[in-house]
């Protein structure tokens, strides 16, 4: 018999020994195929909801399902009171960054805390959702990782190569369209990636960027990086509105007829972060 344990947004929990790996967009989509699908009467959010799926429905009478059923939500019961005190430990972490600057051993013992390795580097994340940013972050098999309310440190194994930290954020955008689902169209979810960094200050820094790049997600980029804010729109999406109104009327409204606007946009996709190129120096 042939059976998955799979959350609302597709992640496989577990799957008999016989069933082939199913991708997570195809599992979303299970209970509209062919089989049986049961929920998993337990806590949780709408996004990590388990339900039980087999491919065939005479694999299993009704009432051995419902009976499998109700052992997996009392396990289920379990994982989240474990999961609620990691959450609590990742959230202690966020609140250290959050705080005045913290000597680097206090931060080092809060990342081992929160079960994060030593050394980094590390990347911040913010979201609209903290539970929909643990179930995204748990599609990421291997990366380790600590969630708090709405943020998250995401730990980049130096070991994996240059492009790992490429690949968990990859990952990210990869399931974010699964979590949007899951909320219904009502849902905001939205979520920003800071730079990856190893110190104490840089790791403040990203989460700075993380909450700066939030602001300026929307509809249209539910994700995005702080190395994606290349326009002069971009930058300001993280400036309250009532500021950008004020600014934009005593500045940029003294502009004209747009063209020094236009210059400006230019200029700063040309120097925006991770684009700035040093000019040699012409002094004698």
């Amino acid at each position: 018999m042939s059976g998955y344990l799979l959350t609302a947004s597709g992640r496989t929990v577990a799957r008999t020994q016989s069933a082939p790996a199913l991708p997570a967009r195809q599992a979303a989509s299970a209970p509209a195929r062919a089989g049986v699908s049961l929920r998993v009467e337990a806590e949780g959010s709408p996004y990590d909801a388990w339900r039980l799926h087999l491919p065939d429905p005479a694999a299993a009478p009704p009432r051995v399902l419902h009976e499998i059923a109700e052992i997996l939500a009392q396990y289920r019961d379990g994982q989240t009171r474990r999961t609620a005190r990691e959450r609590a430990a990742g959230q202690e972490l966020i609140a250290l960054l959050e705080g005045a600057p913290a000597d680097p051993g206090g931060l080092e013992e809060a990342l081992g805390a929160a079960g994060l390795p030593a050394g980094g580097p590390y990347r911040a994340l913010a979201a609209t959702s903290g539970d929909a940013l643990a179930e995204a972050l748990a599609h990421l098999e291997g990366v380790p990782y600590a969630v708090g309310r709405s943020a998250a440190v995401l730990y980049e194994d130096p070991g994996a190569g240059a492009g790992a930290g490429a690949d968990a954020t990859a990952g990210l955008r990869a399931a974010w369209p699964l979590l949007r689902a899951c909320g219904g169209p009502e849902a905001d979810l939205r979520l920003g990636i800071g730079a990856p960094g190893t110190r104490a200050e840089e790791l403040r820094a990203s989460l700075t960027q993380a909450r700066f790049a939030l602001t300026a997600a929307d509809e249209e980029v539910p994700v995005r990086g702080v190395e994606q804010l290349d326009t002069l729109a971009e930058l300001l999406a993280g400036v309250p509105p009532e500021v950008r109104t004020v600014f934009g009327a005593r500045t940029l409204g003294a502009l004209g007829d747009g063209m020094l606007r236009e210059t400006l946009e230019s200029s700063w996709r040309t120097t925006a972060p991770g684009r700035v190129r040093r000019r040699p120096c012409t002094c004698t």
